[in-house]
């Protein structure tokens, strides 16, 4: 191509990603280049893995390293001038492991007396360091992983099924809730009652999953969900199925278990400023390096300010979060990092709990509108504060054993008021009165939080052990209060404002107190032999509830509960990259609140799972299938009314196909399917028996690819493209079958929407805008208009097209 047409070409590009998205206001942007050249090194004698990072840090070089080979391992002082791939080499002698070249200008370590380095290493870039479970990643595939094990293990080797998305692919999808972040993975229904801009509904293999963050539970209410904000999180992992034979109280669909962005060695700060549809306007932040010449001390601060529409007319969305973290290097064996966080949200209800009638059953006087209000915003609010405060301790005694301490106190203080349209079949007139709901609610959670563990790495002969000794225990503190009465009437049409609700007679259909506090020992053991992987593990949990249940008379109901919780996997790492797994594991879980003045009994699970992985030698791709057989006892769902009430057991029976990383220096994507056969096996009424679960579609699919130029003309400009499949639900409320007038009013068509993405690096344009890009993305890209769920009398519609554009820098 003629350079005249390279130089035209260049200023379009601009011009399109620009007019997509918004002006860019900073002044000259500069970012450092990273050099090869000799460096000066005065590096004393220190924990390996960390002076490896250190030089390749500095010099931008990609390696490629197995965490294992660096446990316990002692660097050679490195002084003097070097390039930094002799630096390197000057670091390892001594260790037994050397340096050779790798793919794309990478380098790895083989360990010297048993020859290359298997397909289990991990990829880091010099920003970051070695890739651990809990640190950065390059890409979109995780290569390790300690969801399920609570150990560093490599991804394609931990016989569960595990998604994981990526900082890189967050970004890449302008992810601003859990929901977009997981809506992508198999075995996983996002926004399962549509569009809320309270919390995130979701659904893993037919049941609400725990979220656990930094290797901690969140507490989780009624209504006061943790909501965490996306941009501080360094990854998000779905592991489906049970864990609590490692985690404790854990349902058995499976379990979100997040990683916070935690201090680096090395100085990065990012900057984003973002503008969309419904007047978003939102500023993120996030900063991170040493405080300190000797990198005793690391800080990280990130937050984000929102101020927001919504889909839903007066309705607001706003949020203020801020998350430091600060690191502290004790010695080369010992590392403390406290962690923190505050949210605050000022929204509202988008979900709106719609009426059946104007909205899947016709009316004379019209349908609902996705957009109209039928609340009362001048009576509505949704105020919730949440803060977390707590810290992560390493320590090494030696080579074999090493020490890990989590500890987060956590409070989540809520109080709304919403209205809910319609709430029975004839809740809408012929001429569009609505007939609705007033819901005041009071909801705060407290709870501490503390899980000890120890790991021992050492062989018995040929077999190698990772052991896992654990004790943790957690305390919670829920008070929730739920006033319910009939509100003044509006119109389906023509909302009505500014209504007295002063007037409104109220009964409390929940108010209790309830404290919970639960005691667990684990051991756990991860055995290889040659190239077989055998993983056993159990548990004794402890729980004890006290709960004053308010509504009925202040009645007092203590229970104890005890439980034993397993698990058994066993796999075989091929070299040709497969690895076949069989594994079984059990659940155990408290369940929330109360009926009729006696608390829940705790809930539990089994499943059995066979599955294979397979990633290509010399790849960054992982493909993964699975089929589970998954049984839980003791469920607690609500019934038409809103009430949580005991339901019996429930059986899911399912595949699960998916494919994530990158295909070639160009395209990355993540591509799933999933089939999930629910039905309840046990149920108080017979016309509930072999319904599906609610909310639990039988087919899902979806696609995201994202194909970017690096070189000629396109340099740096790239476009992503999505499409998400969800097939149809059945959802009537348990208890409801015999008042539904027409059985397919609880049942949701299939839909399918396509999302999109254009962006382009800035810095390939001109030097002097390293670090600066633009980009658009477009959820839900053609506004297709669809019902989400309907559950008996309450419709839910989906998220409409939203369009966001960013300008992003980072130096």
């Amino acid at each position: 191509m003629s350079r005249t047409l390279d130089t035209l070409l260049r200023p379009s590009l601009l011009a399109v990603a620009i007019a997509f998205s918004v002006p860019l206001t900073s002044s000259v942007l500069v970012a450092a280049e990273h050099s090869t050249t000799a460096r000066s090194y005065n590096l004393p004698a220190g924990p390996l893995a960390s002076t490896l990072n250190q030089i390749a840090s500095q010099a931008g070089i990609t390696l490629a390293i197995d965490s294992s080979l660096l446990a316990g391992k002692t660097s050679a002082p490195v002084n003097g001038q070097f390039e930094p791939t002799t630096a390197l080499r000057e670091a390892l002698q001594g260790s037994g492991l050397q340096l050779v070249p790798g793919i794309n200008g990478s380098f790895t370590l083989i360990e010297l007396p048993q020859g290359t380095l298997a397909l289990d290493a991990t990829t880091i870039s010099g920003q970051g360091g070695y890739e651990t479970a809990w640190g950065p990643t390059s890409g979109y595939l995780a290569q390790r992983t300690a969801s399920g094990t609570k150990t560093d293990t490599a991804l394609r080797e931990a016989p569960r099924s595990i998604s994981i998305a990526t900082r890189s692919q967050m970004q890449d999808r302008a992810v601003q809730n859990l929901d977009d972040a997981v809506r992508y993975m198999p075995g996983v229904t996002a926004s399962s009652y549509g569009s809320d801009s309270r919390a995130e509904w979701l659904k893993v293999r037919g049941f609400e999953p725990t979220q656990f963050l930094d290797g901690l539970p969140l507490p989780k209410g009624t209504y006061a969900m943790p909501k965490l904000e996306t941009w501080d999180l360094e990854r998000v992992a779905l592991l489906r199925g049970p864990a609590s034979s490692v985690y404790g109280q854990t349902p058995a669909g499976g379990l979100l278990d997040m990683v916070s962005r935690r201090p680096e060695d090395a100085p990065a700060h990012e900057l984003q400023v973002q503008i969309g549809s419904y007047q978003r306007k939102q500023i993120s932040f996030d900063t991170t390096g040493p405080i300190d010449d000797e990198g005793h001390f690391l800080y990280r601060v990130s937050g984000v300010v929102r101020d927001s529409n919504t889909t839903i007319e007066h309705n607001e969305d706003k949020r203020y979060n801020i998350a430091p973290s600060l690191t502290w290097n004790i010695n080369e064996d010992t590392k403390l990092t406290f962690l923190s966080q505050f949210n605050r949200d000022d929204t509202g209800i988008t979900s709106q709990f719609l009426p059946l009638q104007g909205t899947q059953v016709a009316t004379p006087a019209g349908q609902v509108k996705y957009h109209k209000n039928l609340g009362d915003p001048t009576w509505e609010f949704y105020d919730k504060t949440y803060y977390a405060l707590g810290y992560a301790l390493e320590h090494n005694f030696n080579d074999v054993w090493q020490f890990r301490q989590n500890v987060r106190y956590t409070k989540s203080d809520l109080a709304f008021q919403g209205i809910t349209a319609g709430g029975f079949y004839g809740s809408v007139a012929d001429d569009g009165t609505l007939q609705r709901g007033a819901n005041v609610v009071d909801e705060d959670i407290s709870q501490f939080a503390v899980d000890n563990n120890f790991q021992a790495d050492f062989n018995t002969g040929l077999i190698k052990h990772t052991l896992l000794i654990g004790l943790d225990h957690q305390r919670i503190n829920t008070n929730y209060k739920w006033d319910y009465g009939a509100a003044p009437t509006s119109n389906i049409t023509n909302p009505i404002y500014g209504q007295d609700f002063s007037n409104v007679q109220f009964t409390a259909y929940n108010d209790y107190n309830q404290k919970t506090r639960d005691t667990g020992i684990y051991l756990q053991d991860q055995m290889a032999l040659d190239n077989w992987r055998l993983t056993l593990g159990g548990r004794q949990d402890w729980l004890h509830t006290n709960t004053i249940f308010y509504n009925y008379s202040n009645a007092q109901d203590k229970r104890d509960d005890s439980a034993f919780t397993g698990n058994a996997a066993l796999s075989y790492v091929f070299d040709s990259g497969f690895t076949p797994y069989v594994s079984y594991a059990e659940s155990f879980q408290a369940e929330a609140g109360g009926f009729q003045g006696k608390a829940f009994k705790p809930g539990t699970g089994k499943q059995y799972e066979l599955g294979i992985k397979y990633q290509p030698p010399g790849s960054e791709m992982l493909f993964t299938a699975a089929v589970y057989d998954l049984t839980r006892k003791n469920i607690v769902l609500n019934d038409t009314l809103g009430v949580s009430r005991p339901l019996g057991e429930a059986n899911v029976r399912g595949l699960e196909l998916e494919a994530v990383g990158k295909v070639t220096d160009n395209l990355k994507l993540t591509a799933a399917y999933t089939y999930a056969n629910s039905k309840m096996t046990k149920v108080g009424d017979p016309l509930d028996k072999n319904r599906p679960l609610p909310l639990t579609p039988e087919h899902q699919a979806s696609l995201w690819a994202d194909y970017t130029w690096h070189n000629g003309v396109l340099e740096g400009f790239g476009v992503g493209f999505g499409a998400r499949y969800i097939g149809e639900t059945d959802n009537i409320a348990i208890g409801s079958m015999a008042f539904v007038p027409d059985k397919s009013y609880g049942h949701s068509e299939a839909y399918t929407v396509y999302d999109a993405a254009v962006h382009y690096d800035l810095g390939k344009l001109n030097k002097s805008l390293n670090g600066a890009s633009v980009s658009l993305n477009a959820n839900n890209v053609f506004n297709k208009e669809y019902i989400s769920t309907c559950d008996g009398f309450y419709c839910y519609y989906g998220d409409r097209r939203s369009i966001l554009a960013s300008v992003n820098y980072k130096w």
